[in-house]
């Protein structure tokens, strides 16, 4: 006759399902990188081929997905920054866009102000390095200026008279059924 052998506790397959579902999900954690503005994000973007200016000096913190290319930035508040050549920028708390080498696309929380209006900045690409030339994808039309412009982070300000509309094109939200000139 076969003999019984007692059955496993219970009590033992809980822990190892726990981590077992851990290390399942430890790689993609992973992949997410979590850094204080100390480490920099204007390093990032220089080492992205795009100039260290894009964002201002008030980035607190950033995050990295390294699988789908996902950059956030996050400020403290919302702010507004001029650039050299007098250009008007509105960062809302979180600047968000997927960075790929010489390009940030399917931007949100970022906009600029054209002719007494505020438009969503959708893209940002620098096709050919050595040009000089940077692109700026505002929707209805594309913005050609000199990558000098950016090279170094702007101060950003906060407002006392906050526009609306800056505020609303920053936070046009990008969906890929609206493609813009860098799709």
């Amino acid at each position: 006759m076969a003999e019984l052998r007692p059955r496993p506790s219970c009590r033992l397959a809980l822990p190892v399902c726990l981590c077992l579902f851990l290390l399942a999900a430890a790689p993609p954690l992973a992949l997410a990188r979590v850094a204080p503005a100390a480490d920099s994000i204007h390093k990032l973007l220089r080492s992205h081929g795009l100039p260290g200016g894009l964002l201002p000096r008030s980035v607190e913190s950033y995050t990295l997905d390294e699988g789908n290319g996902l950059l956030e930035a996050r400020l403290s508040a919302p702010c507004y920054a001029t650039y050299d050549n007098g250009d008007l920028a509105f960062f809302d708390t979180v600047v968000r866009g997927n960075l790929s080498f010489g390009a940030l696309r399917g931007c949100e929380g970022l906009a600029q102000e054209e002719l007494f209006m505020w438009l969503p900045v959708k893209g940002i690409l620098v096709s050919d390095p050595g040009s000089g030339v940077i692109l700026f994808d505002i929707g209805y039309a594309h913005k050609r200026l000199s990558r000098s412009l950016f090279e170094e982070p702007p101060d950003c300000k906060p407002s006392a008279s906050t526009s609306m509309g800056a505020v609303e094109a920053a936070r046009w939200r990008y969906s890929p059924g609206k493609r813009g000139i860098l799709e």
